[in-house]
């Protein structure tokens, strides 16, 4: 793996008496987009101010090309750097003027930051905006004239603090898209803050999910979203189905878990079957992403499937999910949640208080270990 292009060290921030960030260790690599998710209030804001030079952690270390930032080349390193916030801070000038104005603080000349300035009007498709004054932009033609600003200082990383979510979402969606390619193009190395699953998930090659201002885990976005290191986690990543057990027994790989409140509603009285070594009377918790849920009615002889689990339950709620359905079902004593096709709801017909059946193969569950 390439060395880290920024690296954090037993960071801690505090106001007052009150911990607001605790992150024992985190590394952003030359080229990545690194996605940091988590809810209102985790304290996203503030790790990106410290990751960005913009704040001073009450402890703690970050180096930048594995050199420490200290007091004294500290405001040399930020010039190598570019912030873009939640709410684009423009003056009321032309949105060339606007784009411009960080080069020209750094004295460059006309002629260089005319040079500099163009390409990423055009990339961001703002160069015909160039005159409107600031005042008289939308909020999406404000925020690519803020993007252009940061890009045009060439950093070597760029920090954005939820850059898209004041936007409608039409324009959210746009400018999502196309700033996406546009740091991916030349490989500009970029974090961003955001609560949307769905932008991390688009943008991000890695994710730091941050709870309450622990970093809870790190790692490639598929792998976070499929498989959480935690409860909490798994919450976050959109993981609505989630039960607990205990191991029944384990033969080779294939756990049978017994989950309380089953007993009425599953063929083998109780139990689920998933991929794993365990020990029998460990205590487990399963996890099953709603897309991973299959549903059926219940007696449907044409209903194949190679899903070792099967249960029957009762729809509870049935809501339109974009291009799918989201159902959320009462099995005994547990809920699960599944996503189907709009032409497969449309077969099944599911209505609230159906009864339906859930079925979901062993390999589809992640399975976290109670402590």
């Amino acid at each position: 793996m390439a060395e880290a292009l920024l690296t954090l060290h037993d960071l801690v921030v505090r106001y007052g008496e009150s911990q607001i960030l605790q992150v024992a260790s985190l590394a952003v690599y030359p080229g990545e987009i690194l996605a940091i998710i988590g809810p209102n209030g985790a304290g996203k804001s503030t790790l990106l101010r410290v990751m960005g030079l913009l704040e001073q952690p009450t402890q703690g270390r970050v180096l930048f090309h594995g050199l420490d930032v200290t007091r004294q080349n500290g405001l040399t390193v930020r010039r190598r750097m570019a912030s873009v916030f939640q709410e684009p801070l423009l003056l009321n000038a032309s949105v060339y003027d606007n784009a411009a104005l960080g080069l020209r603080l750094r004295g460059l000349d006309r002629r260089s930051i005319e040079r500099q300035v163009q390409p990423w009007l055009e990339r961001l498709g703002i160069d015909h905006l160039v005159r409107r004054r600031a005042r008289s932009l939308s909020g999406g033609e404000a925020q690519r004239t803020s993007l252009a600003r940061a890009l045009a200082l060439d950093p070597e990383i760029l920090f954005l603090d939820e850059p898209f979510s004041p936007l409608d979402p039409p324009t959210r969606e746009g400018l999502l898209l196309d700033l996406e390619r546009i740091l991916r193009e030349p490989g500009i190395t970029t974090v961003f803050v955001t609560h949307d699953r769905d932008e991390a998930f688009i943008f991000g090659d890695r994710v730091a999910v941050l709870i309450g201002g622990r970093l809870l885990q790190t790692g490639p976005t598929p792998e976070v979203f499929t498989h959480p290191v935690n409860e909490e986690v798994a919450h976050f990543v959109g993981i609505d189905t989630i039960i607990p057990g205990v191991v029944e027994s384990a033969p080779e790989g294939l756990a049978k878990v017994h989950i309380d409140g089953l007993s009425q509603v599953r063929i083998d009285g109780g139990c689920a079957q998933v991929v794993g070594n365990f020990q029998a009377g460990e205590q487990l918790i399963l996890c099953l992403r709603p897309e991973d849920i299959t549903l059926s009615l219940p007696g449907a002889e044409e209903f194949k499937s190679s899903a070792r689990n099967r249960l029957q339950g009762k729809a509870l709620k049935v809501t339109p999910w974009g291009s799918h359905y989201r159902v959320a079902l009462a099995c005994g004593g547990n809920r699960l949640v599944a996503f189907i096709t709009r032409p497969s709801f449309l077969e099944l017909k599911i209505a609230e208080g159906d009864e339906v059946v859930a079925s979901f193969k062993a390999s589809a569950v992640h399975v976290i270990k109670r402590s």
